[in-house]
């Protein structure tokens, strides 16, 4: 049985869809692979950020992008924020907002 995919805002959809196309193909490649193994999905595709925060890692030839995502009730996961990366580590910002939409999700 698979996990259904949503998104926190139709914006955040609409900002991945707006990635080069190298990167937006291995994302679409990794959320099929999210969406059959769920919380199964480990390194170098998936990475825990702790707290029940989880980051998909997506590249191409353009660069590296970031989908911060959290798994819901009945088998749903939430694709939070995304951005593409520009620095090594995950901009504290980026976690921030990324931290306080899953808040909100699970708490709704």
């Amino acid at each position: 049985m698979n996990y259904i995919i949503e998104y926190f805002h139709p914006r955040v959809k609409a900002e991945i869809e707006g990635w080069p196309d190298g990167i937006l193909a291995d994302f679409a490649r990794l959320v099929e692979l999210l969406m059959e193994f769920g919380p199964n999905l480990h390194m170098p595709h998936s990475r825990p950020m702790g707290g029940g925060l989880f980051e998909l890692r997506p590249h191409g030839r353009e660069g590296i992008g970031r989908v911060f995502y959290c798994f819901l009730i009945g088998r749903r996961i939430m694709i939070l924020h995304s951005f593409i990366k520009k620095t090594p580590d995950a901009p504290e910002q980026e976690l921030r907002i990324a931290r306080k939409r899953m808040k909100e999700v699970k708490n709704a």
